[in-house]
Order: C-alpha cells, then sequence, then structure tokens
C-alpha cells in the first residue's frame, strides 16, 4: 500500500501540491484528498484544503496557510478556521453509526495548519486546538498522531467518499432461508459499500477540460458521474451542470442518486434549476440538451417523426444535431449555457452531439464522458477525438486527454465489474464479438490491448493483431463474493424452446419460483426483449402468462411512465433501449435466438451483449427456434473454456473486411432497408390494432410472403387451399 493522491478542486493547487509531496516522501500509507469534501455545517459550507486518511497516523484535515501568522488577530483567525474545521467533520462523521465507539467516534480527528516557514511562537492560547507547524517540522509533529483501528476505516471511507447511500434501502426483511437467492442477494448488496480506487478517483478528479471514464457494463460509471455531479453543485451551487444520457429510463436512477449523494454533501436538497438532468434529445413536455440549445438559437426543436423521415432511423438524431450544428457553426457567435455536462453511455451517442455539446459548454470545456467501447447498440465503431469533437484551424482534434504531471486525471479506465459475474461477463462478450461463433469474429476494435484494460488478463498467446490468443478475467477486477456465494451454472442459464409460447410459460413459471421460494422481490427481476419493434406484442403475452398466476408486471413506456423502469410491486418487461443503463438481480434475456437472424449482425449481438449485462446475479438466455441452436452452442463452447475467450485476433486486413461487410452498405441499401423495415413494422402495428387483418391481403400475396419467409422461420408447410 502507498500514499494515494486523489485531486478534487482546490484554490490552494501549488501548495497543496506542496503537501501532497512531502507527505509521500514519509512514506506514509492511505488516501490523501486535495480539495474535497466540502462540509456543510447549519451555518456555513466549510472547504478543506487536504484530507489525509491513514492507518498508521489516523484523519488528519489540512489547511494551508497563505502566509505566517503577524499578530495577535492572524492567530485568533487561524485557530478559529480550525475550530471550524474540527466542528465541521464531527458533525458529518457523528451521524454514521457504524463510526462512533458508544457516545464518540471511535478514533481522532486531528487537525494541522501547515506554512511555508516555521510560524513561531503563537500569539493565542493554542492548547487543546490542533497542530500549527512549517512543512518541514510536518513529520516530526504527526509522530504522536494515533492511527485508525481497522474497525472503521471502510466505514469511515464510505462517509467521506459519500457513498453510504448506495447501501439498499430494502433491508430484504422478508429473507428467512440463508440459501435463497434472496440471501445470496442481500449479502451482495452489503458488500458493495465502497468504491474502489479508481472509482474514487473518477468521481472527485476534475482537470480544467474535458475527461473521459471508460469501464464495462457494471464498472460504477453511473454512480460515478451521480457523484461527480452532487459534489461539482457543491463546489459551486451558481454553476449550471447538465447530466444527460441516450435512454430515458436512466432518469429514475440519477434522481435518486443525485438527491441522495447531495443530501451527503449538502444536508440539503439539489438544486434542480442548476443541477440538471436532460435526457440527450428531450421531448415535447421535456426538456433535454439539443431541445435546450436549440431553444437558446432560435431554432424549432425536431422530434423522431421529422428526424427519421428526413434521415432514416439509424440516423435520426445525428441528423438534427448536424442542422443545429450548421446553424451554430454559422453564427456570428454563441453563448454557452452549460458550465459543465456530464454524459453517461456515451457510445450510443453521435459525433454530432459531442460537437454541439462543446460548443454550447463554457471554457474551459468541462466535459465529462462515460462509456462503453465493448457495448455499442449500433454497428458504428467509437469515434475518434476529432470526429467527436471537432478540428481546429490547423487541422489538430480540439480536444486532447494528454495527462499533465500533478493534474487531475483526463482518462480514467474502471477495470473492476461490480454488477455482473465473470461468468455472464466472459459470455456477453463471448457472444458479442463472435469468439466462437462457427463463423468467425464478427467484430474487434483496433487495438488488442483494451482487452487489458477492461480487467482481462492474457494466459496465452500474444495481444497482436493477426496472433491467437487466450483470456479470462484477471482475479483483481473480479468481486471475491461472486465465486463465494454463487455458482456458475446458476449464474448463467441458457434454453431453448421449440415455441414462443413454451418459452413464455417456462419464464412465468420462474418468476413464479422467483418471487416464492428464492425470496426476491419484483423489483429484482427484469424481462428484456431484444427487438423494439415487437417488445408490445412480446410482452402481452408474457403479461398474460403471468397474470395467470396473479403477478403483476408492466411494459416499460407502455404501462408506466418512460422515464422509470421499476414499479413497486411489479415486475419490468423493457426493449433493449429501454433496459439500457439499468439492472435487476434476475435478468430474462427473451427471444435471444434474434441474435442469429438478420443481415445486422453486429447490432443483434450488440444487443444480446447489452441484455445479458443487466443481471447483477443471474441471468437466463432463451430463445425458440433453429436460430438458438448456435447462440445456446456458443454458450456452452464458453462455459467448456471455462470462461476463456480463445480466438486468433483478426489481421489489419480483416478488420477493415470486417467493417466493410458488415458496414458498407451504400446509402442507397440502407435507405431501401429501412424503408422495408418500416412498412413491415407498420403491418405488425397495424394487425396489432386491428385496423388491417390477414384476410385484407389478397391470398396469392399471402401466399408469397409464407414461401419466402419460410426457410427462414422453420414454418410448417403451407396449405395452399388454407
Amino acid at each position: 500500500m502507498a500514499l494515494e493522491v486523489i485531486r478534487g478542486e482546490s484554490k490552494n493547487r501549488g501548495p497543496s501540491e506542496a503537501l501532497a509531496d512531502r507527505l509521500a516522501l514519509l512514506g506514509l500509507n492511505g488516501d490523501l484528498y486535495l480539495g474535497y469534501p466540502v462540509l456543510s455545517t447549519s451555518d456555513d459550507r466549510v472547504r478543506v484544503d487536504a484530507l489525509l486518511v491513514s492507518p498508521e497516523h489516523g484523519l488528519i484535515a489540512f489547511q494551508i496557510a497563505p502566509h505566517s501568522p503577524g499578530t495577535e488577530d492572524d492567530w485568533a483567525q487561524l485557530v478559529e478556521a480550525q475550530d471550524q474545521l474540527f466542528a465541521a467533520l464531527e458533525s458529518q462523521l457523528s451521524r454514521y453509526d457504524s463510526l462512533r465507539r458508544g457516545r464518540r467516534l471511535g478514533f481522532d480527528i486531528n487537525t494541522v495548519t501547515v506554512f511555508g516557514t516555521a510560524p513561531g511562537e503563537p500569539l493565542v492560547d493554542t492548547s487543546g486546538s490542533g497542530i500549527y507547524c512549517a512543512l518541514d517540522d510536518l513529520a516530526q509533529e504527526m509522530r504522536s498522531l494515533q492511527g485508525i483501528e481497522s474497525t472503521y476505516r471502510s466505514a469511515l471511507q464510505s462517509a467521506l467518499q459519500r457513498v453510504s447511500t448506495i447501501r439498499p434501502a430494502n433491508k430484504r426483511s422478508s429473507v428467512t432461508r440463508p440459501s435463497s437467492r434472496g440471501a445470496k442477494l442481500k449479502e451482495i448488496e452489503r458488500e458493495i459499500a465502497n468504491l474502489d480506487h479508481w472509482q474514487n478517483r473518477a468521481a472527485i478528479e476534475m482537470p480544467e477540460g474535458p475527461q473521459r471514464i471508460r469501464g464495462l457494463a457494471g464498472s460504477g460509471k453511473t454512480i460515478v458521474l451521480a457523484l461527480k455531479a452532487a459534489y461539482l453543485h457543491a463546489q459551486h451551487p451558481d454553476w449550471r451542470i447538465a447530466v444527460t444520457f441516450q435512454s430515458r429510463a436512466l432518469y429514475q436512477q440519477f434522481e435518486s442518486l443525485i438527491v441522495r449523494f447531495t443530501a451527503e454533501h449538502l444536508q440539503d436538497s439539489p438544486d434542480f434549476s442548476r443541477l440538471t438532468i436532460l435526457h440527450a434529445w428531450g421531448a415535447s413536455n421535456r426538456a433535454g440538451v439539443y431541445n435546450t440549445i436549440a431553444t437558446h438559437l432560435g431554432m424549432p426543436p425536431r422530434d423522431y417523426t421529422y428526424a427519421s423521415a428526413k434521415f432514416g432511423r439509424d440516423d435520426a438524431f445525428g441528423g438534427v444535431c448536424g442542422e443545429l450544428l450548421a446553424v451554430a457553426e454559422a453564427a456570428p457567435s454563441v453563448e454557452p449555457i452549460f458550465d459543465v455536462v456530464l454524459i453517461d453511455e456515451a457510445q450510443d451517442l453521435p459525433p454530432e452531439f459531442f460537437r454541439l455539446v462543446y460548443q454550447f459548454t463554457k471554457d474551459p470545456k468541462r466535459i465529462v464522458w462515460g462509456y462503453d467501447e465493448l457495448q455499442k447498440l449500433s454497428e458504428a465503431s467509437m469515434p475518434t477525438m476529432a470526429e467527436m469533437f471537432g478540428t481546429d484551424e490547423s487541422g489538430e482534434p480540439l480536444v486532447s486527454l494528454d495527462q499533465q504531471p500533478n493534474e487531475a486525471l483526463r482518462d480514467i479506465v474502471l477495470p473492476t465489474c461490480y454488477r455482473n459475474t465473470h461468468w455472464s461477463l466472459a459470455t456477453a462478450h463471448a457472444l458479442g464479438y463472435g469468439i466462437y461463433r462457427e463463423g468467425g469474429l464478427v467484430q474487434h476494435f483496433d487495438d488488442p490491448k483494451l482487452w487489458l484494460d477492461v480487467g482481462y488478463t492474457k494466459t496465452e498467446g500474444r495481444l497482436e493483431l493477426g496472433r491467437p490468443v487466450t483470456l479470462e478475467r484477471s482475479q483483481a477486477s473480479t468481486p471475491e463474493f461472486f465465486p463465494r456465494l454463487l455458482t456458475d451454472t446458476d449464474a448463467v442459464l441458457v434454453k431453448k424452446f421449440d415455441s414462443e409460447l413454451a418459452q413464455d410459460e417456462w419464464v412465468a413459471e420462474q418468476i413464479q419460483q422467483n418471487l416464492g421460494p428464492d425470496e426476491l422481490e419484483p423489483t429484482d427481476i427484469l424481462v428484456v426483449f431484444p427487438l423494439p419493434w415487437t417488445a408490445k406484442s412480446r410482452a402481452l403475452s408474457l403479461r398474460k402468462a403471468l397474470a395467470r398466476r396473479k403477478i403483476p408486471s408492466h411494459l416499460v413506456g407502455v404501462n408506466s411512465s418512460v422515464d422509470e423502469i421499476r414499479v413497486i410491486g411489479s415486475v419490468a418487461m423493457a426493449h433493449i433501449h429501454r433496459a439500457k443503463g439499468n439492472e435487476a438481480a434476475m435478468v430474462y434475456v427473451m427471444d435471444a435466438h434474434s441474435a442469429g437472424m438478420g443481415n445486422d449482425v453486429v447490432t443483434r449481438r450488440n444487443t444480446i451483449f447489452t441484455a445479458i449485462t443487466r443481471n447483477k446475479a443471474w441471468v437466463r438466455v432463451v430463445g425458440h427456434g433453429r436460430y438458438m441452436d448456435p447462440i445456446a452452442s456458443e454458450i456452452a463452447q464458453v462455459r467448456e473454456e471455462q470462461y476463456r475467450l480463445r480466438f486468433k485476433l483478426p489481421t489489419r486486413t480483416q478488420l477493415d473486411a470486417m467493417r466493410r461487410d458488415l458496414r458498407g452498405k451504400t446509402k442507397e441499401e440502407i435507405e431501401r432497408l429501412q424503408r422495408t423495415e418500416e412498412n413491415l413494422r407498420d403491418l405488425v402495428h397495424a394487425l396489432d390494432a386491428g385496423t388491417l387483418s390477414l384476410e385484407d391481403v389478397p391470398l396469392a400475396l399471402r401466399a408469397e410472403v409464407v414461401s419466402r419467409l419460410q426457410p427462414q422461420l422453420d414454418l410448417g408447410p403451407i396449405d395452399d387451399d388454407a
């Protein structure tokens, strides 16, 4: 263990770094926070120049004096500042039962005022106060300080990180059986109490400019962004901070997290007129980043109907953002709107959106985006910095993530996945990339070393293009409680059925088991349908099966608000775009055979990957028909390989061929496919609504359609007389 320096916002950056350097030379262990936390009292907000949490030297709050005190009044102000700092820390920490021993805290709070040079004898009584010393004398003064017993260390970190409230409010008092799934889930939720090293840095550190946070699904990106928003709001209550995302179902999660984290910082509610939670696009009845900028420019915000008609379904949002960007770039000048923009699920947003955000964020462009480039729902690759934010007159990218010494990190990777078991994560990646697909890989990223960044380790071969390699989840990136509490065969289960009806009945029976002997609750369950355009009709079938078992359920956005995924007492169902960004203990991935159908193989496999990674304990991958066979076979092979990914990395030529073959359709081909898909979708909707019946379609045309679909869908023989 060594001294970890976490750089929050500090008004004394130079002296703070000098203090950090001196403490590092002392060989201390622990965490040193610069410019963090903000402590709220009934009268004021107290800023801490530096805060050390050390097993050997305890909890020390530092204030850095700009100059040595020369008068009695100077000394009196320093003593008062230390007393205020002590009182604020004691008030903050005393709220936590886990930090108290009887009526007092279980450790000392130490306060130290550091001077550049020796301050001389105090001109006021400092007995019973803290330590006042020069930087050179700090080591000697700290020798007398007591450390923190291990009993309190974890709880203290949780209190200082402001994450004590991420422990679930649900105490699961109905759990009675130690071996039930509910009991195991209770233990898992208790284990996830503190931020790890990288999450902690990502939440607090804020460079003077853009910042990128990368991590797999379940690595904590959403929690980190919510914490960062609450922290910045506490530091700068006058700033306009926007938190945005692509999936509207994230509203509920972000609002809950930000309210709780702001209460931890300020003991008050957030001011949502300054800290705004905005959908990336917005709607007629709800503000979003796009429509806020459009209104600011005096332009009419465009809706999906307009955008999809003009630009096509896949390019709808990028198209309207591009229109607005052209207006902004043609204007003599634009007035920025936001001080900070925090973007979640950035991999699903178009480059035009990022350029808009860049234009309308004040200097120094505090834009933070979290993303998982291994979790895209489209067939597009992650754009470069130049594509995302544009270039200057010389062609250089406007945004650089180059790191400067002693600066808050600009590029952070969260390597540990706390939501998904290593079994389900390896399964999801194997399916998403086609690791064990009969026809070979369907996609891969340019730099093979990205596998190491996201928590895999190489066990055989070489991580070079064109070379065979074997990968597995590293021990450091896998929480120990998963293998202790769960088994691989229960964590990931795949089943193939003969029909859709058989599949739905089995899932309904399993959910009944989950809510009974398993001791799970309805909000612990999420049913995901991969195809958005069939989700309504598919959910209806499963809801009927659940209703026969007296189990309430809802389809997000149809039987409940589009902005919230959970309804107390009801099992949630959602298509993939509504489910994205959310999680549940038990996830049912319906109609998984869809991953083996169609020409858009990358999109379909990305969808199944994303659906699987919604789980935080158990996932059931179910489907029917012959297209389920390869999916079930690939999952079986992952298990046979003991959840290792064994494959040959593509060559550069093969990478280019993948992108050309899978994403290289001409604009005319894309538009024709989109029109055909939209026409088929309209047909399905008309049949569902009862505005069209099959009898309205000429018999010869019906027979022709069925004869063409029969080889793909395994339909029974056609009766020409029917």
